[in-house]
């Protein structure tokens, strides 16, 4: 794997409260970049950024267990990851309720296609040549995985989406009785002050001991990968994040994608009965469903990743072609 490039791309649209800045980026590149047909575009869940998809431990001897950016680009990938707005290294957002997963989805995808262009030309950063031939897959992780849901179904904009940890289901079980037996349509019309309601604070931070073990999955998980999470930990975006809990959170747009779909899930996660999932895309050509035996929510963390990784760049070959 090339060094870590790092970059800030214009966000293209107008974000409330938020000043002039961009969105932040990081970029891996293969050993022969001039042969890569694939960037996966990744997009981090709630309390994540965009180091999720680079997970280092302390200590760490290079090998890259843990980095889905290492292993990906091993495999011959461009791997790019974002964090959005308000998140990370993006420019600050102050009222974290006016990042809709509408606005939240607009910026990504801006930021995604800026970074596209510059790889396709060459101008990405020194010593980076053109890849005019690449094509976009969307990789998502938990609430990233249902943003990339809603930039498909909006933009058209990949070529193929790889949701992890991710499912319509939502997490409806987390939410007061009061909310959570409105209508569906009354509860994404009234999105933003649901989220004022349940989550208080506009910039929602994981505390102690409120769940995280269940939640990341770090009570089985390997020590060093969690060590390595937590230089990924980061802030909420509380309205994404309460879309995410709904019941049927974005089934409408999930049952729009019309390219082929991956479905990586842990046999332990947060999705509910896993052979129920692909049903919500009844419109993509394929929909391939891999299920990782003793396995979190935060994948890269388990044994079985090494079989995520093999069969996602298996389906990239199969499905989506060199």
């Amino acid at each position: 794997m090339s060094a870590r490039i790092d970059v800030k791309l214009d966000a293209g649209t107008s974000i409330p409260g938020a000043a002039a800045g961009g969105i932040a980026a990081s970029a891996w590149l293969p050993a022969e970049p001039e042969r890569a047909r694939f960037v996966l575009a990744c997009l981090p869940g709630g309390y994540m950024n965009r180091h999720y998809f680079d997970l280092v431990p302390p200590n760490d001897t290079g090998n890259g267990t843990y980095s889905f950016a290492a292993q990906m680009t091993a495999r011959g990938h461009v791997v790019v990851a974002l964090d959005h707005p308000g998140i990370g290294a993006s420019t600050p957002v102050e009222d974290g309720y006016a990042l809709t997963p509408e606005v939240v989805a607009q910026a990504d995808v801006n930021a995604i296609a800026a970074v596209m262009a510059r790889l396709r030309t060459g101008t990405l950063a020194d010593g980076v040549p053109p890849m005019p031939e690449l094509r976009s897959i969307g990789v998502g992780h938990s609430m990233g995985a249902m943003l990339t849901v809603l930039l498909q179904a909006r933009f058209r904009f990949h070529a193929g989406v790889a949701l992890l940890g991710f499912s319509t289901r939502g997490l409806a079980r987390f939410l007061p009785t009061a909310t959570r037996t409105l209508p569906y349509a009354e509860q994404r019309a009234r999105l933003v002050a649901l989220a004022r309601s349940y989550f208080v604070t506009p910039w929602p931070a994981l505390q102690p001991g409120a769940g995280g073990a269940e939640l990341y999955g770090s009570a089985r998980a390997e020590r060093a990968g969690v060590a390595a999470l937590r230089g990924a930990l980061d802030r909420l975006l509380p309205v994404p994040a309460y879309l995410a809990m709904v019941a049927g959170n974005v089934a409408p747009e999930a049952a729009q994608i019309d390219v082929p779909v991956f479905l990586g899930v842990g046999d332990r996660d947060l999705t509910g009965p896993p052979a129920e999932i692909p049903a919500a895309f009844p419109a993509a050509p394929n929909v391939e469903l891999e299920v990782l035996p003793e396995t979190g929510h935060s994948h890269f963390l388990f044994p079985s990743r090494a079989r995520l990784f093999g069969r996602l760049d298996g389906w990239l070959k199969r499905q989506i072609g060199n």
